[in-house]
């Protein structure tokens, strides 16, 4: 899979994506990067410590979001990073939106990618704006309410419905990476449900992104506030990595690209 100037293996191989946000109010690190120049720091360190793409993200996702944020707004914060980050680093950049006036400015500002946590379906133009861009997508599983019938059956539909509005639009198939959403619209057993099955995800022959980077399900799971949740991270990172994922999302580079390479070691070992 080539994002931006970069071909990614997708199969045993394992990618880090960097998150960094540039919002006030995240729920992990609101405003530690709202600046540009903090901003870049952090990429700067993101890349030292082995990012393989940086991940930006312009508005709040966390639990209790009201998804009102204009598209404007986020345009104002994310599009003179992502120029910057572009001019002075060799990486492939994300774009975490599902906006699509949002999507068409970072892509036209040097975004290599789109991280959509609606799966295509809150902007009914997103699908079309990246088919149109040629852009890679990352779509992620997502519902308004937790409720469902039969989780894991239900989970699997919604994704296929993804991408179905994905190959509708003419979204190449090695343009799509699939993650299945940790925390979103999801109760706590649900997400580490899916965290446990994260191999199903698998049936649809897509690389599969995981990111469940200082979330709840690990503060709850372990009684931790945000920034004590880095070993919990770690943890099901390794799980992302023993279950296939192509892709792990995460705050915390360092610690979790050298957890992340001692599994693929072991796993490998005598192959």
């Amino acid at each position: 899979m080539k994002i931006g100037n970069r071909e990614f293996q997708v199969t045993n191989a394992v990618h880090v994506m960097g998150i960094l946000n540039v919002t006030p109010d995240s729920f992990s690190d609101g405003g530690k990067y709202a600046e540009p120049d903090k901003a870049l720091f952090h990429v700067e360190e993101m890349i030292k410590d082995g990012a393989d793409i940086i991940d930006v993200g312009g508005e709040s996702t966390k639990p209790g979001s009201d998804y009102s944020l204009e598209a404007e707004k986020e345009i104002e914060r994310v599009v003179p990073v992502i120029e910057q980050i572009k001019a002075r680093f060799d990486i492939p950049v994300s774009l975490d939106t599902y906006h699509s006036k949002t999507a068409r400015a970072g892509i036209a500002a040097g975004a290599d990618m789109i991280n959509d946590i609606w799966g295509l379906k809150f902007d009914p133009e997103m699908a079309g704006v990246i088919a149109e861009t040629g852009v890679v997508c990352c779509l992620v599983h997502n519902r308004k309410e937790a409720v469902y019938q039969n989780y894991l059956k239900d989970i699997v539909l919604d994704m296929a419905a993804s991408i179905h509005l994905a190959e509708q639009a003419g979204i190449a198939n090695d343009k799509i990476i699939l993650d299945p959403g940790i925390g979103f619209g999801k109760t706590y057993e649900q997400s580490l449900a899916t965290i446990k099955g994260l191999e199903e995800f698998h049936m649809f022959g897509y690389p599969v992104l995981m990111g469940a980077s200082r979330k709840s399900v690990i503060g709850t799971t372990l009684d931790l506030s945000v920034e004590d949740r880095v070993e919990g991270t770690i943890a099901t990172s390794v799980i992302g990595v023993m279950k296939g994922c192509a892709f792990i999302r995460v705050h915390d580079v360092k610690e979790n690209v050298r957890a992340i390479r001692m599994t693929e070691a072991i796993l490998h070992a005598g192959k």
